[in-house]
């Protein structure tokens, strides 16, 4: 079995964030969101992975995972020129599946339980795909089955405006090779795209075995600042491993689980978890509430920050104010002249110098 990875897109619901870094290398508790999902496929037993990667953050995406090493896989890259559909970057992606069993995975999904049991159950039945699904409050913004009583899936849809059911498509899907046949059979949809629901539509309507889970535990889509967030939050809560390699200079303390990186100095701070702070930070005169991560290199001074991500590099200097739900990207610069008490939500774009008066 392979594993193929979706990791093109432009990413149009994160910008500004996303005009200058991929969205699924953005950070969830300081780790590329595209690292959950080659780790999740990983612990199913799949040593074979091709990433599907857009000209446009391509070279990003391969400068950060490289050739897969780092987790004793093999990975391959593989260009998708426009985000023409889930379908579409199958059939790119043919090549190199050829005639394989795949598991497939959208690298922007969090899953809590990965896909090792997924992969389990495919395995020990004879269908031709397997799809993930989690009851949702918004179905009309995904893909959505619609099951009979025994839970055969009777009718898949894509963003349907009148869903017929709440259960939409979780970013995993296991196939065989008789989905490329499917694939070739389907029509671009009223989005211009090959959607990967119309072809398992199409294994349905032509007697192909289609198998389906519902997942109980959760699962998170990071398309837009605030699904980030709870992913962050999510992630830490869950965090078990607690570890002080930096410098915890007097008038600090923490309390609670909190990670905080090789070489960083936390002068007169007081840090509350879960919260996570990367390595050769410089902390001082500040507060960090739950459920904040705090990227490498970073420099906070007289702020106070929760429920929120700043990512490499990032400075907030002498602000004298409180900043909540807020992805701040790399080598923001941010400072204060006004300071009345007041609270800030904010999303800055790379390389950001934003002066607050």
């Amino acid at each position: 079995m392979k594993g193929l990875i979706l990791s093109g897109g432009k990413g149009t619901r994160m910008r500004p964030i996303t005009h200058t870094a991929a969205k699924q290398l953005l950070p969830v508790a300081n780790k590329p969101i595209l690292f959950y999902g080659i780790e999740a496929i990983k612990s199913a037993g799949i040593k074979d992975i091709g990433i599907i990667i857009s000209p446009e953050t391509g070279e990003d995406v391969k400068a950060v995972v490289g050739d897969g090493s780092r987790w004793g896989i093999k990975i391959e890259y593989i260009l998708q020129d426009q985000p023409l559909g889930l379908a579409h970057a199958v059939k790119t992606a043919r090549p190199f599946l050829k005639d394989d069993t795949f598991v497939m995975y959208l690298g922007d999904n969090l899953i809590k339980d990965g896909v090792a049991p997924l992969v389990k159950r495919f395995n020990e039945t004879s269908v031709d795909a397997f799809i993930l699904l989690k009851e949702v409050n918004n179905p009309s913004a995904f893909g959505v089955a619609h099951l009979d009583g025994n839970g055969r899936i009777l009718s898949l849809e894509e963003k349907p405006a009148h869903p017929k059911s709440n259960l939409a498509l979780v970013g995993v899907y296991l196939f065989t090779k008789n989905i490329h046949k499917a694939i070739d059979e389907i029509k671009p949809s009223r989005r211009g795209e090959l959607e990967i629901t119309d072809a398992i539509q199409r294994l349905i309507t032509t007697n192909y075995h289609v198998g389906s889970y519902v997942l109980q535990s959760w699962w998170l889509d990071t398309g837009k600042k605030d699904d980030m967030l709870e992913a962050n939050r999510v992630v830490l809560d869950e965090m078990n491993d607690v570890s002080m390699l930096g410098d915890l200079q007097e008038g600090s303390r923490i309390s609670g689980r909190v990670r905080i990186g090789k070489g960083s100095i936390l002068k007169n701070c007081t840090v509350r978890g879960p919260a996570m702070i990367g390595d050769d930070c410089v902390l001082e005169d500040s507060y960090v509430g739950p459920f904040t991560s705090i990227g490498d290199r970073a420099q906070v001074t007289h702020a106070e920050i929760e429920h929120s991500i700043l990512r490499e590099n990032c400075q907030i200097l002498d602000f004298h104010g409180r900043i909540e739900d807020s992805l701040i990207g790399v080598n923001v610069e941010l400072t204060r002249s006004n300071f009345k008490p007041v609270a800030f939500r904010l999303m800055l774009g790379d390389d950001s110098k934003v002066e607050v008066v």
